[in-house]
């Protein structure tokens, strides 16, 4: 089979990059030729402080990034875009209406309440199978709705949607990051039409549905100039939720694994080939989204690194250098007990003084709160560990799967405390790594869809095992949960 070069657009919460993929049928390779940051931006609204995507800004990034990926291989033969999930534009006539909202934005709360007045918790479990978050999509579009703006648009794109129809104008919902919108039938996978009319929304605002693998079209010309390309590059809808194109990376050689995804989240599950839509699933929040080749990703989110990063934003406002290396080094050595809060609670999820709710939820809890930054990371990652094991157990208990192992993929595989701390409060073998798994899941299906590669996702994960082996933590304590 032939050897060609691929580019992963990968755009994360906090930052984004553009990686090429050097891919052939025994061969898997990646190159950044860009990062960039991201992040929220704060914006005056009537008196009210909201939470907005720069997205014009993250675009031109994106093809700052294409050009250099073009500039390094000029013989790119495809691009695939992943994101986060849940933010979405409104459009109407091809234009944006309003640049997208953050979904930490709090301006959802009235409309949780509208959304289960029409449709209780239970009978959206059972149609959607997605777990309670205030942002998830189906909020957003009622506050958008109750506040007059959902009515002036005629296209709903997710970001990743929205960032494919601006490089090839083609409109296309694909379907592993439609399914984290709530509106998406989790048996099916298609779009829940009865729900969408129920919630007051118009059907035809929903793109046409595509699996991960399809191929979208080839570069606008316009765009094809912008980034200094003189040959067609083709664009393919990868397993456009960041989550589902790094499970699809998992470097598992069997299928008794659990799965941590853990950068800004941690999200913690594992791969079903159906939905658990039970009441014990609903009740402990576990949520059924969609995964490439059709597979669910079952899992829990987990507040994760968050707690890490916005920690340490709020240590270098007051003017203290952080180097977060030294950080970890202290935790480590810290000897005593530290409190394990719940990562969980939603005092968590807004962006501000992270130490302060730490300390604040501790002292409410009866909790001693940590009293040096080395003692505050300890409990971080602690916590974090304990929410991790229990994602774990909890998605093996509610769905029948047995787990013999547990894989570490993304930025928080690099961090080895939390690797060999979520090992020792799980009992079984960590392994972490690949750092890039989400920017190698995107770069494999477009691999698979152009011919590159074949097979399962099975044999597709082979080649991540042989090519990015991964850091093995072993149990090294006795902190199993009976």
């Amino acid at each position: 089979m032939p050897h060609a070069v691929v580019a992963a657009v990968d755009l994360g919460a906090t930052s984004g990059r553009v990686m090429l993929g050097h891919v052939g049928q025994n061969e898997l390779r990646l190159r950044s030729v860009a990062r960039f940051p991201n992040g929220p931006t704060p914006v005056n609204e009537n008196g009210r402080v909201s939470l907005h995507w720069n997205i014009s800004e993250l675009y031109r990034n994106v093809l700052a990034g294409l050009t250099a990926a073009v500039a390094a291989e000029p013989g790119l033969v495809g691009i695939g875009v992943d994101s986060w999930a849940v933010d979405y534009a409104l459009l109407r006539q091809g234009r944006m209406l309003q640049v997208p909202y953050h979904y930490r934005d709090d301006r959802t709360r009235p409309a949780v309440e509208t959304v289960h007045a029409l449709s209780g918790p239970a009978e959206l479990y059972e149609a959607n199978g997605l777990q309670f978050l205030p942002f998830n999509s189906l909020y957003q579009l009622r506050a958008d709705l109750d506040a007059g703006t959902l009515d002036l648009a005629d296209q709903v794109l997710l970001v990743p949607d929205l960032l494919t129809y601006w490089l090839t104008g083609v409109s296309a919902a694909e379907r592993t990051n439609a399914s984290t919108t709530g509106l998406l039938d989790v048996r099916t996978g298609d779009w829940n039409e009865a729900l969408i009319s129920l919630l007051g929304f118009n059907r035809s605002l929903f793109p046409p549905l595509v699996n991960a693998g399809t191929r979208i079209g080839s570069l606008l010309p316009s765009v094809a100039a912008e980034i200094r390309s003189s040959r067609p590059i083709e664009v393919t809808a990868i397993g456009s939720h960041d989550t589902a194109s790094a499970v699809a990376a998992v470097p598992a050689t069997g299928d008794d694994f659990a799965y941590i995804s853990c950068g800004t989240w941690g999200l913690v599950g594992v791969e079903l080939d159906g939905p658990v839509l039970s009441a014990a699933s609903r009740a402990a929040n576990f949520t059924n989204e969609g995964g490439v080749d059709g597979r669910v990703r079952y899992l829990h989110n987990v507040m994760g690194l968050w707690l890490l990063s916005e920690s340490i934003r709020s240590w270098e406002l007051d003017g203290a250098p952080i180097v977060l290396a030294d950080l970890l080094r202290e935790a480590a050595a810290v000897t005593g007990p530290v409190a394990v809060f719940d990562a969980d609670d939603q005092r968590f999820l807004a962006p501000g003084d992270m130490p302060a709710r730490i300390r604040a939820y501790c002292v409410e809890n009866g909790l001693e709160p940590p009293r040096s930054k080395a003692e505050m990371v300890r409990s971080i990652l602690e916590s974090l560990a304990d929410a991790f094991a229990r994602g774990v157990q909890q998605a093996s208990l509610l769905s029948g799967k047995t787990v013999r192992e547990v894989h570490i993929v993304g930025g928080g595989s690099q961090n080895r405390l939390l690797c060999q701390l979520t090992a020792d409060r799980l009992g079984l073998p960590v392994l972490a790594g690949p750092v890039e798994a989400t920017a190698i899941g995107n770069v494999l299906i477009q691999a698979r869809a152009q011919g590159l590669v074949n097979g399962s996702l099975e044999e597709l994960r082979a080649l991540v095992a042989r090519s990015f082996v991964p850091v093995a933590f072993t149990p090294a304590r006795s902190l199993v949960r009976q």
